[in-house]
């Protein structure tokens, strides 16, 4: 298969130094990547923010950033395992469902892996924080939203996938396998704002779709990218103890203050990566 030159320039120089200096992790290091995937799994399976801890840890330990992205994207997968166990109850009656919108998100996971391994990521992350503040405002006017795609429903008929939410989940899935900073507050939006379920709900879904579409870019990463496994590792075990508190916690706090919040650290993630990109 023929790589880009954007693929060879920046991924295959770091495979055989994945780190500055050629330095392993050290014990301390590792310590630091299980916290920082504690804090990623907690905020990851309640507000979609696991990436707001976890790519700065990989920073942090020396990481390059294109291989602090691969490996962060690969880590995540425990944190899917955890926040889906942690929410069987609210994913009862939801197989159908979850299926339909994961293999959406699957498809455009795979293209985003795609796009980020042929293409410039300056391309893409110029949009990144009007997406997410996109997303965050969802969140803030969720029920005019919903009320409104309610009517559009029943209209369309019971049990039926909205067209607008299958094009939104795509691409959600497209960008969560190409970068996915906030990517769960972008599909928690789309899910709360399509539907009068309880938020819970909507969070338990957006945890296993999600996990679809970074599933099939890990997978993809494992093979065409330089991902830091013992990074990955740490940052994944974790995830796993994180993510699996996370959907207890979101059961049992108040819905709107929660969703308030959501959005609000969703906005302030978008100003901070607008800022950083000025």
């Amino acid at each position: 298969m023929r790589q880009s030159s954007w693929t060879r320039r920046n991924l295959l120089p770091v495979r055989d130094g994945r780190r500055r200096g050629n330095e392993g992790l050290d014990a301390s290091s590792t310590l630091a990547l299980a916290v920082a995937g504690v804090a990623a799994g907690l905020s990851g399976s309640v507000a979609g923010l696991a990436s707001l801890f976890s790519y700065p840890a990989l920073l942090a330990a020396g990481l390059p950033p294109v291989v602090a992205n691969v490996t962060n994207t690969v880590s995540l997968f425990g944190s899917t395992v955890g926040s889906v166990v942690g929410s069987r109850l609210e994913l009862r009656g939801q197989l159908g469902r979850t299926l339909r919108l994961g293999a959406l998100a699957t498809a455009g996971g795979a293209c985003g892996a795609a796009l980020l391994l042929s293409t410039p990521p300056e391309a893409f992350e110029a949009v990144v924080p009007y997406l997410i503040a996109l997303g965050s405002v969802v969140l803030l006017a969720r029920e005019p939203i919903r009320r409104l795609a309610g009517r559009r429903a029943s209209r369309a008929g019971a049990g039926r996938t909205p067209v607008p939410l299958m094009g939104a989940i795509l691409l959600i899935g497209v960008y969560a396998g190409y970068f996915g900073a906030a990517a769960g507050v972008l599909l928690l939006a789309a899910l709360a704002a399509s539907s009068a379920e309880p938020l819970a709900v909507s969070n338990a879904v957006k945890n296993a779709v999600l996990g679809a579409a970074n599933l099939v870019a890990a997978l993809a990463y494992a093979f065409l990218a330089p991902v830091d496994w013992a990074a990955a590792a740490a940052l994944a075990v974790g995830g796993l103890a994180g993510s699996r508190l996370g959907p207890v916690l979101f059961r049992r706090l108040p819905e709107r203050p929660l969703r308030v919040g959501i959005a609000l650290a969703g906005l302030a993630l978008a100003v901070h990566l607008w800022l950083a990109a000025s």
